[in-house]
């Protein structure tokens, strides 16, 4: 479980930086530039949403656990 909350959370920096890339690279047509933009930002949810259900599986299996913060600490 920990090799695919690292692998997600490496898809999410790499489809956050395609993004970018295609943001700021130069020339070209406007139109397919924005449309591979909107395409790694779909990913980057995508992946955020696949992780965030990865937490909430491991942690009704029991592989993690809240620890929360004691009162008065």
């Amino acid at each position: 479980m920990t090799y695919l909350v690292i692998l997600a959370f490496v898809a999410i920096i790499g489809s956050l930086g395609a993004a970018l890339f295609f943001m700021l690279r130069g020339g070209g047509d406007n139109q397919a530039k924005s449309q591979r933009m909107a395409r790694a930002l779909a990913m980057r949810v995508g992946f955020s949403v696949l992780l965030f259900v990865c937490v909430l599986i491991a942690w009704k299996l029991g592989y993690i656990h809240p620890t929360g913060i004691r009162a008065g600490s």
